[in-house]
């Protein structure tokens, strides 16, 4: 009995310890693939600046109006501060009139959090993955979205604070994005060659004449 009580005391002991030994609160829909690569990239961003990225991955159903901040203030006293959750339910009801669903919400442990990412960017990465109408499971989504998202997360936190990340995901849509802005200007001063300055060169060349 005595060995019981003391097993059921340790177990209470280690279980905030085990709690905070990962970077998920809830994990509910993703592959053992996709959680490894998040574990990697939350211990590496805890390691270089002592920050730390919760993830809620919830398959739970909130209803419409669901207060994300104070859901969250159950799991304060388990995680390690400073910290930032990152809550993604896509079963979340947005509203009971359009049957729509899916809801990602960031809660920082603290306002000074809040400078060193930009929200609405870090969860357009979890939102478009999911909500894009491909051949891709739910499941597929989930696994990207989540990634993305959390990854562009540590890395908006790793620049504020001069840091290099090696664990998170090169953002491909932003060097399409890249690529494509210099398409766009090298066409705008190839048009403006030909239609504008080129006539003109060769006005004023033949005047020379």
């Amino acid at each position: 009995m005595m060995q019981a009580k003391v097993g059921f005391a340790l177990l209470a002991l280690l279980l905030p310890l085990l709690l905070n030994a990962t970077n998920f609160i809830k994990n509910d829909l993703l592959t053992a693939n996709a959680s490894k690569i998040i574990e990697d990239i939350g211990d590496e961003l805890s390691l270089k600046t002592g920050i730390h990225i919760y993830a809620d991955v919830t398959n739970e159903a909130f209803p419409e109006k669901f207060n994300l901040v104070e859901y969250s203030k159950k799991y304060d006293s388990q995680l390690s501060k400073p910290y930032v959750i990152l809550i993604f339910a896509p079963n979340a009801v947005i509203t009971e009139k359009s049957k729509q669903s899916g809801r990602v919400g960031l809660i920082p442990s603290s306002q000074d959090l809040k400078a060193m990412y930009n929200s609405s960017r870090v969860k357009d990465f979890a939102i478009d993955v999911v909500a894009t109408k491909d051949s891709n499971s739910k499941q597929d989504k989930y696994n990207i979205g989540v990634v993305q998202s959390y990854s562009e997360l540590a890395d908006n936190i790793a620049e504020f604070k001069n840091v290099k990340m090696t664990k998170t995901i090169p953002n491909e849509t932003q060097f399409v994005v890249g690529i494509l802005k210099y398409i766009v200007i090298f066409g705008s001063l190839f048009v403006l060659w030909i239609f504008l300055l080129r006539p003109l060169f060769e006005r004023i060349k033949n005047g020379k004449k």
